[in-house]
């Protein structure tokens, strides 16, 4: 497995995550309209419970998304999205003891997440909106940076590359080089492939299997892959019968030098990333 640096951890504000093993992040969707679990978890009661119980099966962060980027999305009036974010963050930052994440790409949904004690932004659009740069800079906790062809509405209508490893790869390397320029120190950056965002099933297998070239580029590598299409398709299973193939995914992953894991079945995977971790020093 591919390691950042000896010791590499990640400051997520008061809640160091250190990365001397492949971690599991719990995702945790207050949507209506989420792919997997959109509207089971709205209701705040319901979602502190859920987040509770992602850490007790063995889930070392919790990502908090109040916007749907499924394929096929609208996206969701600022208001909305803190109103359906920031209680919960409030809330959990005052529940766990493992640092919360903020999924989103809006510099004032992450501006006021932070204020509220999440330690990490999770940016499907790695910096692009006008002014993420300069908040990312400003809020110094750790950000994703991912990769995305298209946007969520329209990212699967005709999906195309010459060589996805490699513009993928050029993509991440190049936004790396736009958040340092900003001031966002290398030590809080991270990289996410976009599995499903703007790829086709091929596209994503291509990825998957060469996921060390991302690895190779020296930054902590987070990977999503839990319950999506690329499993769906394959092997011809609805969303709920996807959990096989999101472990076996998982795991090559981590062989392939994934450092966190994203996923719904939070105690299945982290049984999944321990076995291929000791299968891999």
């Amino acid at each position: 497995m591919a390691a950042p640096a000896d010791g590499a951890v990640l400051r997520c504000g008061d809640r160091p995550l250190p990365l001397d093993r492949p971690r599991v992040m719990g995702v945790l969707n207050v949507t209506p309209d989420s792919f997997s679990d959109g509207g089971q978890f709205l209701d705040l009661a319901h979602a502190r419970s859920h987040a509770r119980a992602m850490v007790a099966a063995g889930a070392d962060i919790i990502d908090i998304g109040g916007e749907s980027s499924r394929p096929g999305a609208e996206s969701v009036p600022l208001d909305e999205e803190l109103a359906r974010v920031i209680p919960v963050v409030e809330a959990l930052v005052a529940e766990v003891d493992v640092p919360v994440s903020v999924d989103t790409y809006k510099p004032t949904v992450a501006r006021e997440a932070v204020a509220a004690g999440a330690g990490l932004i999770n940016d499907i659009r790695a910096l692009q909106e006008p002014g993420a740069l300069q908040a990312a800079a400003e809020l110094e906790v750790p950000v994703c940076l991912m990769h995305m062809q298209g946007r969520p509405r329209t990212m699967q209508e005709a999906p195309a590359y010459d060589d996805v490893v490699a513009e993928v790869t050029g993509f991440l390397q190049e936004r790396v080089a736009a958040a340092e320029a900003a001031g966002v120190s290398r030590e809080r950056l991270l990289l996410d492939p976009g599995f499903g965002f703007g790829k086709t099933l091929d596209h994503n297998y291509a990825l998957l299997s060469r996921l060390d070239r991302v690895a190779a580029l020296g930054l902590p590598v987070l990977v999503g892959m839990s319950r999506k299409s690329m499993i769906g398709q394959l092997l011809d299973r609805s969303v709920t019968e996807r959990l096989a193939g999101s472990l076996a995914a998982a795991a090559v992953a981590v062989f392939q030098g994934a450092h966190i894991v994203r996923a719904h079945d939070v105690a299945a995977t982290a049984d999944a990333v321990r076995v291929a971790a000791a299968a891999s020093t």
